[in-house]
């Protein structure tokens, strides 16, 4: 629908526009050439998109929502920037979103429910940003404090992966160097003695037994359907993890000495930005808890939410569940309850967030500082129990000997 409408400026037409229910797809100074749009063409099938099998990485979609922002308060209009964003891209997987973005909007749908229709990619925060942009006529300022929001996800991902580099590849190598120890190598050199299995030592027993149940599980029939079985179990169990358990799954996540604490900050500095973020442009206090609650990463988190959701829609203050719940640390309860007096909240919770990553920042660092040396005790314990148990056979012959 194409028309004219009076304003002072670009951002106060956008704002009259959104106040009557219109979402702004292109908007030109009068005396402009427009360009002829026909608004009947087709909505692209999401059939016709490749995004399904091909995937988008968490960088590629933090450097397109930036530039995306920046094209905004650069004054250009929401078409042309769809337009300059996909024409820039050299990744075929992000060239299609674009390209499928810009054809949806095109075909009269607003931003937010043309990404809508790839919510593998775009998350329900997200979603809810753009749309707040959109009706309230600040999709600059939403989608600028997204890219931020973003930026600090992939940071704490990315800071996650290089810290768990080192252990993982020392884990694996230790595992591999077991199995061939126990498989390969500690039968031969028990061969070697003459000495009845059943006299052995206990430590001895336990790791022939050992070794003869992960030889015969490549080796015969039997074990290698044990394999498939052992597989096929680890893969239910993962699959229940992410569905049936994740509730019970995340509960033992966070008991966990350490690891749980780094998880709860982790929590806390999401909860802070992303409820900053969402009531600064609008959003109601609830709609903006029920889209926090599925950023925090843990589902034992997300359900204290929802109570306390619960409880503010039966009229109480935010602060005080949230105090109640005991899941939050005094310092953000205490900020929620002086920006719910004062009315400052969504100023308060911004400008502590990044107080909350910063702490979040040094518990993943101390983490990761004993995460490796407990990985290579318990690898070191493995290693002097296989030594022992080798050993212990030769030391009771020689002491037989000499007796």
């Amino acid at each position: 629908m194409a028309g004219a409408i009076d304003a002072l400026d670009r951002k106060s037409a956008v704002a009259l526009l959104s106040h009557q229910g219109r979402f702004v797809t292109e908007l030109l100074d009068a005396g402009q050439p427009q360009e002829h749009r026909s608004l009947g063409e087709d909505l692209p099938a999401s059939a016709r998109s490749f995004l399904g099998r091909r995937r988008v990485r968490s960088k590629d979609l933090v450097s397109m929502t930036n530039q995306f922002s920046t094209a905004l308060r650069a004054g250009l209009p929401l078409m042309n920037c769809l337009e300059l964003l996909r024409d820039q891209q050299k990744k075929p997987v992000m060239r299609d979103l674009l390209d499928d973005l810009v054809q949806s909007v095109h075909g009269g749908l607003s931003l937010s429910e043309a990404m809508a229709e790839h919510k593998e990619v775009f998350s329900p925060l997200y979603l809810s940003m753009v749309r707040v942009g959109e009706t309230g006529g600040i999709l600059e300022e939403t989608t600028t404090q997204l890219a931020e929001i973003l930026k600090r996800e992939d940071k704490v991902v990315t800071n996650m992966k290089n810290a768990s580099a080192y252990p993982m590849f020392v884990l694996v190598l230790g595992l591999v160097s077991v199995t061939v120890i126990v498989t390969w190598i500690l039968p031969g050199i028990m061969a070697t003695m003459d000495m009845d299995p059943a006299l052995m030592p206990l430590p001895t027993r336990m790791l022939l037994t050992m070794s003869d149940v992960v030889k015969a599980m490549f080796t015969t029939l039997f074990g290698g359907l044990a394999t498939v079985a052992l597989v096929i179990a680890t893969v239910q169990l993962i699959r229940w993890i992410r569905t049936e358990g994740r509730l019970q799954w995340d509960a033992f996540r966070i008991r966990i000495p350490i690891l749980g604490t780094v998880l709860k900050t982790i929590a806390v500095g999401r909860f802070a930005r992303t409820l900053g973020a969402l009531t600064a442009g609008g959003v109601t206090i609830l709609d903006a808890l029920a889209v926090v609650r599925d950023t925090l990463g843990n589902e034992v988190l997300a359900r204290e939410i929802d109570a306390v959701a619960e409880e503010v829609k039966r009229g109480e203050s935010l602060a005080a569940p949230l105090d109640r719940s005991g899941s939050f640390p005094p310092l953000l309860v205490q900020i929620v309850a002086v920006g719910e007096q004062t009315g400052k909240l969504d100023e308060l919770l911004l400008s502590a967030a990044d107080t909350f990553d910063d702490e979040a920042d040094a518990a993943i660092n101390r983490f990761m500082s004993i995460f490796p040396a407990l990985l290579i005790l318990l690898l070191a314990l493995v290693v002097a129990f296989i030594v022992v148990a080798t050993l212990l056979p030769m030391v009771s012959m020689d002491l037989g000997g000499l007796g």
